[in-house]
């Protein structure tokens, strides 16, 4: 095990000893991070809290202490933060459990789950204001869809887009930001999935990993939601959850489109955005960081990029693209 890793577990549990008084505890590894953050379970005799171990320079516990105040004001289910040290990049926080979405969501229990996350999904941004969370604006979403050619493109297919590919993704780009600039802001969780929404038995869905929220497009976490990069659905099915999104947003007063296919192009125009950077990410995670586990996800977030670049004729030179660098790769087989 990395010498680094093992000074920061030993500082982790003398800090622990201190802001627990001493009571007895072990701890077992909760669940890693897509970054460097690590969380543990700690066992004590009568319950189990969560430790955050976020190692600076690489990572702020700040951000995670300012949004869980913001979520719990709201209503929302996140985290207590019970103790903190900043400095050293510690958190201890309440346990919301081991029960993921994702462990449990199938045909029978998706409809209830998912309106448990819409839901909750609404009170979020109801309570959004300006001025309080960092701007999702244009350099960030750009620098966001940069990953792909950095990552995706460069690392894992080993491939350098020429003049005519690299003015394609700059013009899709540009199209891409102008829509998602032009929708309503709100706060935004930005990893709203079934990875970091918990079951809970009451306030369900406890939610994670909240700490990168912005303030930005109003479609974007359900897109998280729906299009979800680790387990898919019918269009359809898709379509109908987003109704059931829409339908109470507007009732509650929040900006969403009067038109429900406006609504519905401004979110698949955001996905465009997501799965693109999506897939910088997860090649950055596996060449970068080592972490293998999630090329397995890219056939899927490639699909939902190209059914939308093929639905919409401006996004078809994107499209066009995206089968020119298939061809670099057969081997990958992304065909739709």
């Amino acid at each position: 095990m990395d010498r680094d890793i093992i000074d920061r577990k030993q500082q982790l549990e003398a800090w622990l000893k201190q802001t627990l008084n001493a009571q007895v505890f072990t701890l077992t590894v909760a669940s890693a991070d897509a970054s460097f953050r690590r969380y543990f379970r700690v066992h004590l005799a009568d319950k189990t809290l969560i430790a955050m171990d976020a190692p600076p320079p690489q990572e702020d516990c700040a951000p995670f202490v300012k949004v869980a105040k913001l979520m719990l004001d709201a209503g929302l289910n996140v985290p207590e933060v019970l103790a903190q040290d900043l400095e050293r990049g510690f958190l201890l926080l309440s346990d919301l459990g081991n029960d993921t979405y994702l462990s449990a969501l199938n045909n029978d229990t998706a409809p209830s789950l998912y309106l448990s996350a819409t839901d909750a999904l609404i009170k979020l941004q109801l309570a959004s204001q300006a001025n309080v969370l960092p701007n999702y604006d244009q350099a960030l979403l750009t620098r966001e869809m940069q990953l792909f050619p950095d990552w995706y493109v460069a690392k894992h297919l080993k491939t350098e887009l020429n003049a005519e590919q690299q003015a394609v993704l700059n013009n899709t780009f540009d199209m891409l930001n102008k829509n998602i600039l032009s929708q309503s802001q709100v706060y935004v969780h930005r990893d709203y999935h079934s990875r970091n929404l918990m079951i809970t038995n009451e306030n369900n869905p406890g939610i994670l990993d909240f700490q990168d929220a912005v303030y930005g497009a109003i479609t974007y976490d359900l897109v998280s939601l729906l299009k979800d990069a680790y387990i898919s659905w019918d269009e359809e099915q898709i379509i109908d959850w987003a109704v059931r999104y829409w339908q109470p947003a507007k009732k509650a007063g929040l900006p969403v489109p009067e038109d429900f296919s406006e609504f519905y192009r401004n979110f698949e125009w955001m996905g465009a955005q997501r799965h693109t950077k999506i897939l910088g990410i997860f090649a950055r995670l596996y060449y970068r960081d080592g972490k293998a586990g999630y090329l397995k996800d890219m056939l899927l977030v490639m699909g939902y990029l190209c059914k939308v670049c093929e639905r919409y004729v401006e996004l078809r030179p994107m499209l066009k693209l995206l089968n020119q660098l298939e061809n670099t790769q057969p081997q990958i087989g992304y065909t739709f």
